[in-house]
């Protein structure tokens, strides 16, 4: 079978020559990595990534080929959202693996979500060189592009764009039916974080990312979680207000991801752009407090700034790679916060604790 040519444009003015597979459709986005070596389903539905084309650094991806979506009371058990919504893929070699539960290989998903993807890529290669310079905006297009520089100044600039807009939900969204109610402040849940609140046996409402505090409140909250999502925090300011004003109900807060990033500028924090951030299923973290280590999923891309901590917080989790702020914790305040995935998908589960001390800050035994 023929392979079609397809091309990926960087920002800096380097042009890579591969193979197509999936859409054919052109995109532009960020271009960032993940050193996971499986878990593309995941991946690649998990709202963070909007806005951005995954580059994967393992040889071969396509392996298994792509499950059906199994879901329970809306929440989604093999996906983190019901679509794909990373931009676009790069890899190195496309396989057409299948097993048991596929349902389709990673080339029909791709085309069924108007998803492009580009084979053939020297990856290991091209993250040297976003390692070294940082991310970079990059297009994959069929065609060859003469003027790519003026291509990539019309594009949305990755930094500036309301991401979160696009993957919260417009109204309110129900799942079970437990006593007890936990509002996910949805700024692109993922449903791993759904099916660990679910496990506890919480009545979980979603909620738009920009309601107000009184919107929030108006469901009677026995918890509330701010969660994951795509984008720059720093244009979040008005969500930062709202936390704030959440927190003087003094409601049990845990905050994951972005949600970490907001809680941290809503009490003084600042929040920075990494070089190339975190984005894989196997990084270390370091509790400060116990000194146990922990393998953990990541994908972020900004950090809070340890020479800018917010008020009253102490380091909870540090990364021994880079000592980046990965968890707070707050001396007067109910309130938690991590900055990688304690659900893990599809990860170890070495984390998961983190969802039972949210549960005992809810009943109020810690």
């Amino acid at each position: 079978m023929s392979q079609k040519k397809r091309f990926l444009y960087l920002e800096d003015g380097t042009v890579l020559e591969g193979f197509g597979f999936g859409s054919s459709d052109y995109k532009t986005g960020e271009l960032v990595f993940t050193t996971a070596m499986n878990g593309y389903p995941e991946s690649l539905t998990d709202p963070s990534y909007k806005g951005q084309i995954l580059l994967i650094t393992h040889p071969l991806v396509g392996n298994y080929g792509v499950p059906g979506l199994k879901s329970k009371d809306g929440i989604i058990s093999n996906f983190e959202s019901e679509s794909i919504k990373a931009e676009g893929l790069v890899v190195s070699e496309l396989t057409h693996g299948m097993k048991w539960n596929s349902s389709k290989s990673l080339d029909e998903w791709l085309k069924d979500n108007n998803i492009p993807g580009i084979s053939g890529i020297d990856t290991r290669a091209l993250t040297k060189k976003v390692r070294e310079e940082g991310v970079m905006a990059c297009i994959i297009s069929d065609e060859e592009i003469e003027d790519a520089e003026a291509r990539f100044k019309k594009s949305k600039n990755y930094d500036f764009s309301n991401l979160v807009g696009m993957v919260s939900p417009k109204e309110p969204v129900m799942h079970g039916s437990g006593n007890e109610v936990v509002v996910v402040v949805d700024f692109g849940v993922k449903h791993g974080i759904l099916e660990n609140l679910s496990d506890l046996g919480y009545r979980i409402i979603r909620v738009p990312y920009n309601y107000s505090a009184e919107e929030i409140m108006a469901f009677k909250p026995n918890g509330i979680l701010y969660s994951n999502g795509p984008g720059n925090p720093n244009l979040l300011l008005k969500e930062a207000e709202t936390f704030k004003r959440l927190l003087e109900y003094n409601i049990p807060t845990l905050a994951i991801c972005l949600g970490h990033q907001i809680a941290s500028m809503a009490l003084g924090g600042e929040v920075r752009k990494m070089k190339f951030g975190h984005r894989a299923i196997n990084k270390a973290v370091v509790d400060q407090m116990s000194k146990r280590s922990y393998i953990t999923t990541h994908n972020h891309g900004y950090e809070v700034s340890k020479d800018a901590l917010p008020e009253d917080s102490e380091i909870w989790f540090n990364s021994p790679d880079d000592d980046v702020v990965e968890g707070l914790r707050f001396k007067r305040m109910n309130l938690l916060t991590v900055q990688f995935h304690p659900e893990a998908r599809p990860g170890t589960n070495d984390t998961r604790f983190i969802f039972n001390l949210f549960g005992g800050m809810v009943h109020g035994s810690l």
